[in-house]
């Protein structure tokens, strides 16, 4: 069994954990996830990764409890460098991640949407938090990091030492999730597929999914180093762009006053 189920949708790749009956994640499922975002990244017919969970319950629950307890020192160690490093790969892609939490998202679970540029959540009963600290440990696969980044140092410094869960309602007013999909959203689709369909919005031909790619690469890179690098970031990824068929098309398109046809390259 896969511990991460792949499949293509019209320029749009998703990855599916796939480890019941939580989708906790261990190293085998860590190299599994790793190789998915490397075979995406260097995929020219895939222009978007949406990121979600097998079943209905659970998004994922973070790292296998068992194998935590059980692990010798070293082992995990290595084990949080190799999450850290699959993550830190899925987030400097130049390529839009979309979280989609179908169900609870917490601890590590949570840290890998982090990585994420999105996160779209069902509506529901779901909880979403990083609860480590009743573990007696942090959140050792970004979490410290990338929460403090997206939230501020308060907030996510509370949120950690509390290890209170929200809903994703509560997740959204608090700006750690982009976005609550309800039924009436979804317009009788399931969740995935409707977060399939809004990924395929930033697909050519109806966006320039290298210009998207480059705004996530400014975007995330720009800001951890300081303003004038951040600046000479921009240049590059800009003169980059003005290089594509994308650019030329668009600009094309606005000085003739019709809709623009993208081709991703």
């Amino acid at each position: 069994m896969s511990k991460v189920v792949t499949s293509d949708h019209s320029g749009v790749r998703v990855l599916t954990l796939n480890e019941p009956p939580a989708n906790t994640y261990s190293y085998e499922l860590m190299q599994a996830l790793d190789r998915a975002v490397l075979d995406a990244r260097m995929d020219p017919t895939v222009h978007v990764i949406v990121l979600t969970g097998a079943g209905e319950k659970f998004f994922c629950a973070g790292a296998t409890i068992g194998m935590l307890k059980e692990a010798a020192p070293e082992y995990k160690y290595y084990f949080c460098l190799h999450a850290n490093e699959t993550l830190n790969r899925l987030e400097q892609t130049p390529k839009l991640v979309i979280a989609a939490l179908n169900g609870h998202t917490v601890g590590g679970g949570l840290e890998v949407a982090l990585a994420a540029d999105l996160r779209i959540a069902k509506a529901g009963g779901s909880k979403i938090g990083l609860p480590e600290v009743a573990l007696g440990v942090l959140p050792g696969t970004g979490g410290t990091q990338r929460l403090a980044r997206l939230l501020g140092k308060a907030k996510s410094m509370e949120l950690m030492i509390s290890g209170r869960l929200m809903t994703m309602d509560e997740a959204l007013a608090a700006g750690l999730v982009t976005e609550v999909w309800s039924d009436e959203k979804l317009a009788g689709k399931s969740f995935l597929d409707a977060v399939i369909a809004y990924a395929q919005t930033f697909t050519p031909p109806h966006k320039a999914s290298l210009a998207v790619g480059r705004i996530k690469r400014a975007v995330q890179s720009g800001p951890e180093a300081g303003f004038h690098e951040g600046l000479a970031m921009e240049r590059e990824l800009q003169q980059l762009l003005f290089q594509s068929a994308d650019a030329k098309e668009g600009i094309a398109a606005n000085l003739e006053k019709r809709a623009p046809r993208f081709e991703g390259k």
